[in-house]
């Protein structure tokens, strides 16, 4: 359990109890792929994994972090820096990780200096890069327990708290994502999955997603992804933003496929295919949400599938072990629809399969592909403060 292993290592680090807490959910996306970015609408739910940060104030101004991820090389586990004040801002820097705690702290507060000293560590059972926004994990999960140490400062609604971890994002790792992951991590409640209208005002809408006789089966292809080092993720953003200039839109929300099949001989092919899936994905996910709605599992399944399609033939996000495990899904009767999630190039991919299925599936794509490792999952709530003395 990710508290307890947590409240562990805050122990063994600190000689000394944590006060405070936060836990954050991490999220796989059941429909909607690389659109978010283009005010379309996505469908994603949170899992049971989750991102905790417990700590406490200490005196001065320095802040110890310390993390569990094994991923990490031990020598880089523990980090220090100064708290940021009005003449002394806090910078992004190495090692990597860390930007993501210092970008939340610097949107928490802006350099004013009312952010104090800290210790904290934080323990995660949400895959590194798998898919599974582990980030927006870690930055919600920060930003909430920011709050738990600053009670006095003014408390913002989820909307405003997920805008802010999404500015640390591009900030400080300096990935250019959409607002999905941080909004999920937030907004979401336990039996639903949420429909989140991109465009700005942001919106979300419970879809509820509560039949005990389905399950969401999550597969680890166990090829690590990085959207922060890879060029791939930034530049699909910009072959969409370039179609949609193009095509005298805003996003390519405001696209319909006539319009961009009029105007195909001034896009290049990769911005012509980039369009095509936004703009088919966009509506896929709307029709995906009414078709949950209907228990229609069937065509949710096919949309699902058809998702993965586009995302490989015309996104170009996917990778040969990612079309793999999708192809061994398949196979398995009573699956209904399976396909990539997350940024691409790797990670994970999520299948919509009857509960009485599930262990033929998961043994099925186990004998095709040795290293899959599964999480059998059910949409859980959104972040949360820890009363910590209570939790333990």
């Amino acid at each position: 359990m990710a508290f307890l292993g947590a409240c562990q290592l805050f122990r063994s680090q600190f000689h000394g109890e944590p006060l405070v807490g936060a836990r954050a959910p991490g999220r796989v996306n059941l429909m909607g792929g690389s659109v978010d970015y283009c005010h379309g609408f996505v469908l994603p739910m949170a899992v049971n994994r989750s991102t905790v940060v417990v700590g406490r104030i200490v005196d001065g101004d320095t802040c110890t972090v310390v993390t569990g991820a094994q991923e990490i090389p031990e020598d880089e586990r523990t980090v220090t820096f100064k708290r940021p004040s009005p003449e002394a801002h806090l910078e992004r820097g190495n090692p990597f990780w860390t930007n993501y705690i210092k970008g939340v702290v610097v949107a928490f507060d802006g350099n004013k200096g009312n952010v104090p000293a800290f210790e904290a560590a934080i323990v995660t059972d949400v895959p590194l890069g798998g898919g599974l926004s582990s980030s927006a994990a870690l930055e919600v999960a920060t930003y909430l327990f920011l709050e738990q140490l600053c009670p006095q400062l003014h408390r913002r609604s989820e909307k405003e708290r997920a805008l802010s971890c999404q500015w640390a994002e591009h900030n400080f790792p300096r990935v250019p994502c959409g607002i999905m992951d941080q909004f999920v991590s937030l907004m979401a409640r336990e039996r639903h999955a949420l429909l989140i209208d991109c465009r700005p005002p942001e919106e979300g809408f419970l879809v509820p997603l509560d039949d005990p006789d389905i399950v969401i089966l999550v597969t680890n292809s166990k090829v690590k992804h990085d959207l922060s080092k890879k060029t791939e993720y930034p530049l699909r953003r910009q072959q969409s933003f370039s179609a949609a200039k193009k095509l005298g839109k805003v996003a390519l929300r405001d696209a319909t496929l006539e319009e961009l099949e009029a105007a195909k001989d001034k896009l290049s092919d990769e911005e012509y295919k980039r369009a095509r899936h936004v703009i088919r994905e966009i509506k896929r996910t709307y029709d995906s949400a009414e078709a949950l709605k209907r228990r229609d599992y069937e065509e949710f399944g096919r949309l699902m599938t058809q998702s993965h399609y586009s995302l490989r033939d015309d996104h170009q996000v996917s990778c040969k072990e990612l079309d793999e495990l999708v192809r061994l899904a398949l196979e398995v009767p009573g699956v209904y629809g399976s396909h990539l999630t997350g940024g691409g190039f790797g990670g994970c991919t999520v299948t919509l399969v009857k509960s009485s299925a599930l262990q033929q599936t998961m043994s099925h794509i186990k004998n095709g592909y040795q290293q899959a490792e599964f999480i059998v999952s059910i949409p859980s709530h959104g972040a949360h403060a820890l009363d910590v003395g209570k939790e333990l």
